[in-house]
């Protein structure tokens, strides 16, 4: 059918045709979208004429309109829109591109599936993410946005209940306002802790920060050690510049009428009501998005090399494709270490700079229980290096949906942080991976382990257990990055490449960010990019197609 169609509004002549992408969407209107792409080659020794022809299609019942979007030859300067990454980033980039009217883009995901980390996986009955990822939306645009969606994304709100596991003792989020339960000298410590801290403007380290905002005593007992275990990374080189608004205040009133008696669960934080997916998974966000394209990602292409001199990506596959601007949302370090252009100083810039950004990966470990399990709180931070993980979450509460009824689930997230890599050979890579795996594997048993016993629960209780891992999941805010990010992505944007998200733009951001990352994306390619021609729509009556074709 797709031939039949492109036969009749292809341009008519004795190029080669060979299509680059086809998409059939069964809507109740039924859309093909395909571009088409025409290669007039002439004598030995002649330069290439090259041209894209991108049509969006629309089947009516009656008619079929047909609009050719735009065209690229060699020698005309149209825009072209290259974007690496169909995770929440990269398709609101897509969705706000297509929202102005502007088709000329292709979009690229190395997995089978899009979503990046915005992933769910389903087994038995169960739906565990790759880790938690909830809808903390306090942007009137983001709210606008999701209304829009309602209709394929019916969303839960909920107020989150969150608690911290220390001494034996079970305390409700923040900590630094909820000490009541601790034991006595614990809650001597933060309270000595913060009256006698010396407050200093701007502390640079995040070690300074808390000691000045919080005290002594509620870095070792809280803050310290959890960092630790949340970044696996230094704290002593870690800089305060992520804190803002993820960290609640407190104070001296607030501290004591929570440590004389038990407090109602305080509303502070970034987080203290969210949103999720009614149906269960927050990947029923990446489906909407998605089903709200006109041209759907192309899937299972992984970027190898990036020429930004001439403005071409090389996928592993051996693929190529071209570019006029390139909006990237793969990790900022890889981005930069897969450029390989002629070497100039800014390049050998750029490419050094790779392994100085640093991140931790994160091990998910999912347990799907046949039995309920209390308590019933959202997630539980564990402070204390006596445990693995840093985090458990149980997804069976954000939504009946996310497990079958009378059964419960845990999510437990442990982090790792990768050292910087030495010149690879193939014995020491092999040695490695098999270090890695195995330390991995006696990790997650540990996990296990400690899991049924802080919820009693026995290995027939277990009926499932799936591990997810997360190579990138928190970015290391330290000294260099402060310095040189910005300067990076400067350069970066002035050779094209709109670097932006999580981990294109190489911060700590929720997915509220993530979506306004790729809405400001599409705004900056179209405010910069070349000169564009828009071709008026054509509508054939379907009758007078059909004697085309058969002439």
């Amino acid at each position: 059918m797709s031939s039949n169609i492109a036969s009749l509004i292809a341009p008519k002549r004795q190029d080669s045709i060979s299509f680059r992408k086809f998409t059939y969407i069964l809507h109740p209107l039924i859309r093909l979208h395909f571009t088409a792409s025409s290669d007039a080659r002439e004598q030995k020794n002649s330069s290439t004429n090259f041209a894209y022809h991108h049509y969006v299609i629309i089947l009516h019942p009656r008619k079929i309109i047909t609009i050719l979007t735009a065209t690229q030859k060699k020698g005309i300067s149209m825009a072209q829109v290259v974007i690496i990454g169909a995770g929440l980033t990269g398709l609101s980039a897509a969705y706000h591109l297509e929202q102005e009217g502007f088709f000329d883009y292709t979009l690229f995901e190395k997995e089978v599936i899009p979503g990046g980390l915005c992933r769910s996986v389903r087994k038995n009955g169960f739906t565990f993410d790759y880790t938690g990822h909830l809808l903390h939306c306090n942007d009137p645009y983001i709210s606008s946005l999701l209304q829009t969606l309602s209709t394929k994304l019916p969303l839960t709100k909920a107020q989150r209940s969150s608690h911290i596991y220390s001494y034996d003792t079970l305390t409700p989020y923040p900590y630094q306002q909820q000490l009541y339960g601790l034991p006595p000298t614990v809650i001597a410590d933060c309270i000595e802790g913060f009256v006698a801290r010396k407050k200093k403007d701007n502390p640079r380290s995040f070690i300074a920060w808390v000691n000045a905002h919080f005290g002594a005593g509620f870095g070792a007992h809280f803050f310290f050690p959890y960092q630790q275990k949340l970044l696996a990374y230094e704290l002593e080189k870690v800089t305060a510049s992520w804190t803002g608004r993820f960290v609640p205040s407190t104070s001296l009133r607030k501290l004591i009428e929570g440590a004389v008696a038990p407090l109602a669960p305080i509303n502070v934080g970034y987080n203290a009501q969210f949103l999720y997916p009614t149906a269960g998974g927050i990947d029923q966000l990446i489906t909407a998005l998605t089903h709200s394209l006109t041209l759907a990602p192309i899937t299972h292409n992984t970027v190898e090399h990036i020429d930004i001199a001439h403005k071409k990506i090389t996928f592993t596959s051996g693929k190529t494709e071209s570019y006029d601007t390139l909006i990237s949302t793969m990790p900022l370090n890889q981005l930069l270490s897969a450029i390989t252009s002629t070497e100039t100083p800014t390049i050998k810039r750029l490419k050094q700079a790779a392994p100085k950004l640093h991140c931790n990966s994160v091990i998910n470990v999912n347990l799907a229980i046949a039995r309920e399990i209390t308590p019933r709180t959202h997630w539980i931070y564990y402070p204390e290096k006596r445990y693995p993980f840093y985090r458990i979450g149980f997804p069976h509460l954000l939504t009946p949906s996310m497990s079958p009824t009378g059964k419960s689930s845990l999510s437990i997230e442990m982090s790792h942080c990768q050292p910087t890599p030495r010149p690879r050979t193939t014995s020491n890579h092999h040695t490695a991976t098999q270090a890695t795996a195995t330390q991995h594997h006696s990790r997650i048993d540990q996990a296990v382990a400690h899991a049924k016993k802080l919820f009693g629960l026995h290995d027939e209780e277990i009926i499932s257990h799936t591990v997810l891992h997360l190579p990138h999941a928190y970015v290391i805010y330290d000294q260099w990055r402060d310095r040189q990010l910005e300067g990076l992505l400067t350069i970066l944007r002035q050779h094209g490449i709109y670097s932006t998200g999580r981990y294109g733009g190489w911060n700590y951001s929720s997915m509220q960010e993530a979506l306004l990352n790729g809405r400001q994306a599409a705004t900056d390619v179209r405010t910069h990019r070349a000169p564009y021609h828009y071709v008026p729509a054509t509508v054939s009556p379907i009758n007078k197609v059909f004697e085309k074709q058969k002439s």
